[in-house]
């Protein structure tokens, strides 16, 4: 079951944007999702280090697959209302992992924890999302 929520979840997500950073999606449960982010040099700023911005859009696009992971058929749209990314260590020429864990759903308002590592468990970044659902018209 794990694996079939895993690859739904793969060919269900095309976005260009993803295609772009190079995402993947490692594994997706309810209200879970790993996402990793490959290293490469577009995503650079000086040096070798891996740009915030990337980070960023790595944070918000586990949070979003992780909320995802577990809506009801009837909700059809949503958007990040909110997102807060503290940087706690440079990532230099390594991947990017990272862990989003939904900690909170209400009606509408669904509230994720991220965590980005390196490959060797370093601690790159802590973000929180806030996330809206609504009901397509």
């Amino acid at each position: 079951m794990q694996q079939d929520k895993t690859a739904i979840f793969r060919d269900r997500i095309a976005e260009p944007f993803f295609t772009v950073l190079g995402l993947q999606i490692e594994e997706v449960r309810l209200d879970f999702c790993r996402m990793r982010m490959p290293f490469h040099l577009g995503l650079r700023t000086e040096g070798q280090v891996v740009h915030g911005g990337a980070i960023a859009s790595l944070v918000d696009s586990a949070g979003v697959v992780a909320v995802w992971s577990n809506v009801p058929p009837e909700i059809t749209r949503g958007a990040t209302a909110t997102m807060t990314v503290n940087y706690l260590a440079a990532a230099e020429a390594v991947d990017l992992t990272a862990e989003a864990q939904v900690v909170r759903r209400g009606r509408s308002v669904v509230f994720v924890d991220i965590d980005v590592t390196s490959p060797a468990g370093d601690r790159i970044a802590k973000g929180s999302l806030v996330y809206k659902l609504s009901k397509g018209r």
